[in-house]
């Protein structure tokens, strides 16, 4: 399988955390994946262990892509992150609205994720690569999907390279929202999100609070086993090795992976879709 695979990782809290993540980081990177992603707290609350991820990753010899979000932020903010980034070879990022930390009553300088991708262009030029955020199935603040699709395509234009989709369990969510943009002049690849079933409880109160849809059949069925975590790993790793190669045969650019900086699961559905480890 030579389709490009990415995983995403969040930034450990801990010294046992960064050392597990490096070992991670080995056993994924044996996929070849293109890059790796580390997320980004809210108003930038974990920067500087966001920081410490992406350099541990690029010292592995791996390719990594930060967070950077602008809520909360000013344009001097955003110049000084990236030119941190800049100093240490970092040419690739995610670039997002982000979410506003509690008790800050100001959104900063950025509204949008547009405007940081445009602010981006417009003082570092087009040598890094921008991913940007895609949700198949409506932004969860967002009230109407033709706004939802408009501020994607104004992202789109404002100058990013691709976009990276939220997690989801419904293909044809996938295709009809890449249907949709593309009426609208986006021509750059949209990859899907993929979110294996770490923990199922966990999985389902992300998907709540986002608006995700788990289909009704795949939750009863993953209720109904209780506490027989063999039978949800294996039902789960069915389930998303079938979304996968949905995505795969009609035609997705890419797989990102929702990793919860953890291996097994991730290597074992790749290994299922043919994406053979490097010896």
């Amino acid at each position: 399988m030579t389709l490009p695979i990415s995983f995403e990782f969040f930034p450990p809290n801990t010294p046992v955390g960064v050392e597990k993540l490096k070992i991670v980081v080995q056993e994924l990177g044996a996929l070849a994946p293109q890059y790796f992603s580390v997320t980004y707290g809210a108003g930038g609350s974990t920067r500087d262990k966001t920081l410490s991820a992406v350099m541990d990753i690029a010292a592995a010899g791996f390719t990594a892509a930060p967070h950077l979000s602008c809520v909360g932020s000013t344009r001097d903010n955003i110049a000084e992150t990236l030119a941190t980034y800049r100093e240490r070879g970092i040419r690739r990022v995610v670039a997002l609205r982000g979410d506003q930390p509690s008790g800050t009553a100001t959104a900063g300088e950025f509204r949008y994720a547009s405007e940081l991708v445009g602010f981006i262009r417009e003082t570092q030029g087009k040598d890094w690569h921008i991913e940007v955020a895609a949700y198949p199935e409506v932004h969860p603040q967002q009230r109407y999907a033709a706004k939802d699709l408009q501020h994607f395509a104004d992202k789109m234009k404002a100058g990013a390279d691709g976009a990276i989709t939220q997690f989801f369990f419904n293909p044809d969510a996938y295709f009809h929202f890449v249907e949709e943009v593309r009426k609208l002049g986006v021509t750059q690849p949209i990859v899907p999100g993929i979110m294996p079933f770490h923990n199922f409880a966990k999985i389902a109160q992300f998907a709540a609070r986002d608006g995700i849809e788990i289909p009704r059949w795949v939750a009863l069925k993953m209720e109904g086993y209780l506490d027989d975590a063999a039978s949800i790993r294996a039902f789960g790793l069915d389930v998303v090795s079938a979304l996968c190669r949905r995505l795969i045969e009609g035609g997705a650019p890419g797989l990102h992976f929702y990793t919860m900086n953890q291996a097994p699961l991730v290597v074992e559905l790749c290994e299922r879709l043919g994406f053979t480890p490097k010896v």
